[in-house]
């Protein structure tokens, strides 16, 4: 049975705001490596087509941008969206029965399943399949933007600490 994961980068005062900051190579690497692992990916519409840079090679790429668009390309897609007609390669539209969906993919795979975006993530954690939160804490401070929990959320509790890389902690979280 696979678990259902909520992990995404956030500034010191709690928003997940991608334009704002990047990871730096260490962490930019760590990345790479845990696309690499994870069963899968379930994205919000806006998260999608934020990641969906990867699926178009580009010019001035560097050796890891290239090979993180490979291992995302490879990972299994998810895309959770009533406004979208089609996805991109590697990808499966679901605009309905999003419940059954998670249930389904958690129950079939093992391993882990990423879940991106804030209100996708509240969304799956109101129906009690949030299994891990994993907060990717960067020592910025950005004033606004989209906050990492889009609802409040039940009280959690702290599994893990990770230092990655010389600046960011990983914070993992489970349900109360």
């Amino acid at each position: 049975m696979a678990k259902l994961v909520y992990a995404l980068n956030q500034s010191l005062d709690g928003y997940v705001d991608h334009m704002a900051f990047s990871p730096d190579p260490t962490v930019f690497r760590h990345f790479t490596d845990d696309v690499r692992e994870v069963s899968g990916s379930i994205y919000g519409r806006r998260m999608y087509e934020v990641m969906r840079y990867w699926d178009d090679d580009q010019p001035d790429w560097d050796a890891a941008e290239r090979d993180y668009a490979a291992a995302w390309r490879r990972q299994p897609k998810w895309v959770v969206s009533r406004s979208l007609g089609e996805v991109g390669p590697n990808a499966t539209l679901v605009n309905d029965g999003l419940e059954a969906t998670v249930r389904d993919l958690k129950a079939r795979l093992d391993g882990v399943i990423e879940v991106s975006g804030p209100e996708l993530a509240a969304n799956l954690a109101d129906l009690g399949l949030v299994d891990e939160y994993r907060i990717y804490l960067h020592p910025v401070a950005i004033g606004g933007g989209k906050p990492f929990f889009a609802r409040p959320r039940g009280p959690l509790r702290l599994i893990a600490t990770d230092r990655i890389g010389d600046e960011v902690i990983r914070l993992t979280y489970v349900p109360g």
